[in-house]
C-alpha cells in the first residue's frame, strides 16, 4: 500500500527489510535502479537522520528516509509497526 500525502509517504513492507535502492523506486521517488543509485551518491538520502550512501542498506519497518523533501516512513505490512509520527 502506497499513501502519498504532501511531502510524505507510510510504505509497507512484507518483508523484514528492503533495500535502499529499492525503497526509493518503490516510493516512486526514483524511476529506475539507475537513477536510485545516482541519487543515493549524491549524499542527499538520509535514513534516520544521517546522510546514507550504502545502496544495499536494509531499511527495516520503523525507519524513516528522506530525501529533499520527500520523507518516507517504513511500516510492516503484516503487523502495522511503523514510526509513530
Amino acid at each position: 500500500m502506497k499513501v502519498r500525502l504532501r511531502g510524505y509517504r507510510r510504505i509497507s513492507i512484507t518483508g523484514e527489510y528492503i533495500k535502499l535502492d529499492g525503497l526509493l523506486k518503490l516510493s516512486s521517488i526514483a524511476s529506475t535502479g539507475g537513477e536510485a543509485k545516482y541519487i543515493i551518491q549524491s549524499g542527499e538520502v538520509s535514513v534516520g537522520g544521517m546522510p546514507c550512501l550504502a545502496r544495499g542498506r536494509k531499511i527495516r519497518p520503523g525507519d524513516i528516509v528522506k530525501y529533499g523533501n520527500d520523507i518516507v516512513i517504513v511500516e510492516n505490512a503484516d503487523t502495522g509497526f511503523s514510526h509513530p509520527l
